[in-house]
C-alpha cells in the first residue's frame, strides 16, 4: 500500500511548501478537495510543475457544474503541465448542495455519472461523439504537445457507484469508508466490476482524518464539529451505518503512534491501494502524524512539511 496526504486548500504558500516537502520526502501522492475556494486543478497546475515524482489527485471534482468537454480541457492542460502526474478524481457531489446551488436536478445521479464517465472518457482523447438521454458532448479538443490522459478515478461509495466505476474508472476514493465496508462492499464490488470490464485491477484511495495524540478523547471532541456536516448526508451515513459508527468523528483514526498504524494496517488488509490521510490536531499532534505517515512511507522524519489546520472541501 502507498501512502498520501489529503488536504483541502487554505494558504497557498503553505500548500506550495507542503507540496515541496511531500515531493522530497518520497511521499506518493497528495489530494486535493474542490470546495467553494481555490480551483484545485489551477493550483496543482501552478505548484505542481515545479515538482519532480509526487503523484497529484483532486479528491473530487464535482461534475455537475462543469461539462465533460470543460474538465477534460482543463485536465489535459493541468497533466501536461505536470509531465502526466495528475489523478483526475470526480464526484457526483450532494443534492444539498447540486439543487440550491446549482440550480441542478440531482435526479437519478448514478444515471449522470454513468453518461458523464462515458463522455468524459472520449474527451480526454480529444475527441469525443456522445449523446446520452442528459449529457451531450460531440467535439474536438486542439491542445498541442499532445497530453496524455489522467487517470479518472470517482468517489464513489454504493453498490452501483462502484459498479459503474469498475467499468468507467481507473478506481475510487473513498471518505468515511472503514475496513469492513472495504472488505464487504467496496474491493469486492470494483474490481468484479473492472474484470467484467476487462479493465486493470482498479485503484482503491482510503482518505481519512488521522491525530497522533495522548489525548485521544480531547482530539475527538475536538475533530467532530468539523467531520459533523457528514453526520447526515445520505451517502455518507449509509457508509457510517455500514461501520456500526452513530457519528463522523467515530470514522476518525486517532491514537498513539503504535494505535494509528495498527488502524491503518486495518485499511491496508482490507484491500486499500492508497491510504491518503489528513492531519488533524494542534500543531504538535499534526506534525507527529506527518512524521508517521513519513515512516510508514518509508522516508523517515519529514523534511519541513507544515500539515495545516484542519478544514473540509466539502461539496
Amino acid at each position: 500500500m502507498d501512502y498520501g496526504i489529503f488536504s483541502h486548500i487554505e494558504r497557498l504558500d503553505d500548500l506550495e511548501r507542503d507540496l515541496r516537502a511531500a515531493d522530497a520526502d518520497g511521499i506518493a501522492s497528495y489530494w486535493l478537495t474542490q470546495g467553494f475556494g481555490h480551483d484545485a486543478l489551477t493550483v496543482i497546475g501552478a505548484y505542481g510543475r515545479q515538482l519532480t515524482r509526487l503523484r497529484i489527485g483532486t479528491a473530487v471534482v464535482p461534475v455537475y457544474p462543469r461539462h465533460p468537454m470543460a474538465l477534460a480541457q482543463q485536465a489535459l492542460t493541468t497533466n501536461m503541465l505536470l509531465g502526466g502526474r495528475l489523478v483526475l478524481g470526480v464526484g457526483p457531489s450532494h443534492p444539498q448542495v447540486v439543487e440550491p446551488c446549482w440550480g441542478m436536478s440531482y435526479e437519478r445521479p448514478a444515471r449522470y455519472m454513468r453518461e458523464y464517465l462515458t463522455a468524459l472518457n472520449g474527451a480526454l482523447t480529444q475527441r469525443v461523439r456522445y449523446t446520452g438521454e442528459v449529457i451531450t458532448a460531440r467535439g474536438d479538443l486542439t491542445i498541442s504537445g499532445d497530453p496524455p490522459a489522467p487517470a479518472v478515478m470517482v468517489s464513489a461509495l454504493g453498490p452501483k457507484m462502484l459498479e459503474l466505476t469498475g467499468a468507467l474508472a481507473a478506481g475510487t476514493i473513498t471518505w468515511m469508508v472503514g475496513p469492513r465496508t472495504l472488505t464487504e462492499l467496496t474491493v469486492p464490488t470494483i474490481t468484479a466490476a473492472a474484470q467484467a470490464a476487462g479493465r486493470p485491477a482498479p485503484e482503491i484511495v482510503v482518505t481519512a482524518a488521522v491525530c497522533v495524540t495522548d489525548d485521544p478523547a480531547r482530539a475527538r471532541a475536538a475533530i467532530d464539529p468539523v467531520l459533523g456536516w457528514y453526520d447526515d448526508k445520505p451517502s455518507y451515513r449509509a457508509m457510517l451505518d455500514r461501520e456500526g459508527m452513530q457519528r463522523a468523528n467515530q470514522m476518525a483514526i486517532v491514537g498513539d503512534a503504535d494505535e494509528v498504524r495498527a488502524e491503518i494496517d486495518r485499511y491496508a488488509r482490507a484491500g486499500a491501494t492508497t491510504f491518503a490521510a489528513q492531519f488533524y490536531g494542534t500543531p504538535e499532534e499534526r506534525a507527529a502524524t506527518r512524521a508517521l505517515i513519513g515512516e510508514l512511507a518509508g522516508t523517515g522524519a519529514p523534511a519541513g512539511g507544515i500539515p495545516r489546520s484542519p478544514g473540509d472541501g466539502r461539496q
